[in-house]
C-alpha cells in the first residue's frame, strides 16, 4: 500500500491510498476518512460504492459525509468503481461500460474476466486490507452507495448474510436485468445467460430468498433515470412479498445528483451508526 494523499478534515484525516490488487490485477485506488476518534480507538466502517463514471473522489468532495462521520465516530471507505490502467479493457466512447462502470460483478467473459472482479474486491479483498491497516473493528461493517453503487451495495448485502450490519442506497439500480444500463454491462461481463445475471440483481436475489439486513433507500421523484433505469417499485414489491422490512422513501423534487446525496447523507450515516452500535 502506498499513501498518496492526506488532508485534515473535521479533526480527522482524509487519506488516499493505492495498492496492487489481487482481485483486479491492477493498481487500485481508494480513499478513507478516519474521524478524530480513530486516533485512540477502533471504529466501525461504512463502505461507499459510487456510480457510473465516478472514482473515489466524487463522494469525498461532493457529499459532505466527513462532517457526519466525525460526529458519529465511523470510518468511511470509498473505493473506485472499476479496475483502471494500461492493459485494462475499456470502451472509451461509452460511459456505461468498461473503466468507471465495473458494476460490482465478477466478469466471466473475455476480455473483461481478467480484471473486472469488483465483487470479490469489494466483499473480500478491500475489507481484509482495511481491517489489517486501519483502526477498524473487525467485521463491523455497513455498506451504502449511489446508482450503480447502490446496486452494488444491495447485492453485496444480499449475497453475504451477516457481513453487513445495514445497507442503504441513493437511487440504486434495483432490477438491472431489465435496466438498459444493467443489460449492457451484464451482457458484456457475464455473457448471454440471463440466469447468471440474476445472481447480481437485488430484486431477483430477494425473490430467490436472500436475507436483507436493515435497509434504507432514497429515490428522488425528479430523477431523470427513475422510470427507465432504476425500478425501485420492483424491489419494494419483492420485499413485500416476503415480508422483509424496507424503508424506501421518495424524496419530492430531488434528482440523481450529489445535491440529492448531500441532502440526506447525514441521515444515512446515522442509520448505519445505529445499526453498527446494536
Amino acid at each position: 500500500m502506498r499513501q498518496v494523499e492526506r488532508i485534515k478534515e473535521f479533526g480527522g484525516w482524509l487519506e488516499r491510498w493505492q495498492h496492487d490488487s489481487e482481485s483486479c490485477r491492477c493498481t487500485m485506488t481508494f480513499s478513507v476518512y478516519l474521524p478524530p476518534q480513530a486516533a485512540t480507538q477502533k471504529l466501525p466502517a461504512v463502505y461507499w460504492l459510487s456510480g457510473l463514471t465516478c472514482t473515489d473522489d466524487n463522494v469525498r468532495v461532493k457529499a459532505g459525509a466527513q462532517r457526519y462521520c466525525a460526529e458519529l465516530g465511523v470510518i468511511l471507505v470509498m473505493p473506485d468503481t472499476s479496475p483502471r490502467g494500461e492493459g485494462v479493457p475499456d470502451v472509451p466512447e461509452r460511459y456505461d461500460l468498461g473503466q468507471g462502470a465495473g458494476f460490482y460483478v465478477n466478469a466471466t467473459q473475455a476480455p473483461w474476466a481478467t480484471h473486472y472482479r469488483m465483487y470479490d474486491y469489494i466483499t473480500r479483498e478491500l475489507p481484509a486490507l482495511i481491517e489489517s491497516h486501519f483502526p477498524v473493528v473487525p467485521g463491523r461493517r455497513a455498506i451504502s452507495g449511489h446508482s450503480m453503487g447502490g446496486h452494488g451495495a444491495l447485492i453485496c448485502a444480499l449475497k453475504n448474510p451477516g457481513q453487513y450490519a445495514s445497507v442503504s442506497a441513493f437511487a440504486p439500480i434495483c432490477n438491472p436485468v431489465i435496466s438498459p444500463w444493467g443489460q449492457g454491462c451484464f451482457g458484456a461481463y457475464l455473457g448471454e445467460d440471463k440466469q447468471a445475471w440474476e445472481a447480481y440483481d437485488a430484486t431477483c436475489l430477494v425473490r430467490a430468498g436472500a436475507p436483507l439486513p436493515p435497509a434504507l433507500i432514497d429515490h428522488g421523484t425528479a430523477d431523470e433515470f427513475l422510470a427507465e433505469q432504476l425500478h425501485p417499485q420492483n424491489f419494494q414489491a419483492a420485499c413485500a412479498e416476503r415480508g422483509i422490512p424496507l424503508t424506501l422513501r421518495m424524496q419530492d423534487g430531488y434528482d440523481h445528483s450529489y445535491h440529492f446525496i448531500a441532502s440526506f447523507i447525514g441521515e444515512h450515516l446515522a442509520f448505519h451508526a445505529r445499526a453498527l452500535a446494536a
